[in-house]
């Protein structure tokens, strides 16, 4: 009967962690998505400010059809026209898996530009814009890549022109085609402006980098002491986290010493330590960080699902 329960127990842990595990991605995609429309439609598009990629091309689009539509082509309908050739062409080359989440992130991003109030965050100050442009659209394009999709655009083309091209890298294709967009953006609405541009391009990928590195970013912990038991199974307990016993021997006494291995958040690794100093005061604690950690606790490798 106890073991019943157990099972039953342990079935609904798995199926809620399951269930987060798939829909981390999806809240990923949803929210970034929504912070990338946010830096296009109020920041880049109200002050004439071209940064590369499809959003880019968009607003020279909208900015230079005036005369045909009242106020221009909206960024959503460019955005949609230039993405659908290109998956169409992904999906031949590189197969749906390549594509599937990547079509999802692109449609959010699609929605988001069409229905979002237009309204200007910076007004007339273009070293604001450039600011908070590569915040927010450096933040919703970490969000994006941590979901293991992109929103298509001149990333997806730099793969698909890598596979024939593979001595070239897909950061430096980007490159490539993101300067020419932004050297159109410079012909188009004057040099001040892509200067400007470039200073939002170099925040939003400081802002990127950082994000995907704090949400990676871990304690690897190792501790030695004679209460291990007692500590390893407070940590299991009170923090919830997996521990690790390896085998060591003290050189000095050629006694063997079980150490405890883990990794954690930053923020449980304080609870850790306070956990092992009420154990054992002397015991001996190493920290580490750790740059990057995938697996059960922390982030999931789903690019395959």
């Amino acid at each position: 009967m106890n073991l019943l329960i157990e099972m039953g127990v342990n079935m609904k842990k798995f199926d809620k962690t399951n269930i987060a595990e798939r829909i981390r991605p999806f809240l990923l995609i949803a929210i970034g998505t929504l912070l990338m429309a946010t830096a296009y439609i109020s920041v880049y598009d109200s002050a004439s400010m071209v940064t590369g990629g499809f959003a880019g091309i968009a607003i020279i689009i909208k900015h230079q059809t005036t005369f045909l539509v009242e106020g221009g082509i909206p960024l959503w309908i460019t955005t949609i026209i230039l993405n659908i050739p290109v998956f169409f062409i992904a999906y031949i080359v590189k197969g749906k898996h390549f594509v599937g989440r990547t079509i999802f992130a692109t449609i959010f991003l699609t929605i988001y530009l069409a229905i979002l109030p237009k309204f200007s965050l910076t007004q007339s100050d273009l070293l604001l814009a450039a600011v908070f442009g590569g915040v927010f659209s450096g933040t919703g394009i970490a969000m994006v890549l941590l979901s293991y999709s992109t929103t298509g655009g001149t990333d997806l083309i730099a793969s698909l022109i890598q596979h024939y091209v593979r001595h070239q890298s897909i950061a430096r294709i980007m490159q490539l085609l993101d300067g020419a967009i932004v050297l159109l953006g410079a012909f188009i609405f004057g040099i001040q402006k892509s200067l400007y541009a470039v200073i939002a391009i170099y925040v939003t990928t400081l802002v990127s980098d950082r994000v995907i590195d704090g949400l990676k970013f871990a304690k690897g912990i190792f501790i030695i002491s004679e209460k291990y038991n007692e500590i390893s199974q407070s940590i299991i307990e009170e923090i919830g986290r997996g521990v690790t016993i390896l085998k060591g021997t003290g050189k000095f006494s050629n006694k063997e010493r079980p150490v405890i291995f883990c990794v954690v958040s930053k923020k449980q690794s304080i609870e850790i330590k306070r956990i092992t100093q009420i154990y054992d005061p002397d015991a001996f604690i190493i920290v580490n960080d750790v740059r990057e950690v995938m697996g059960e606790g922390f982030v999931k490798n789903t690019q395959n699902n």
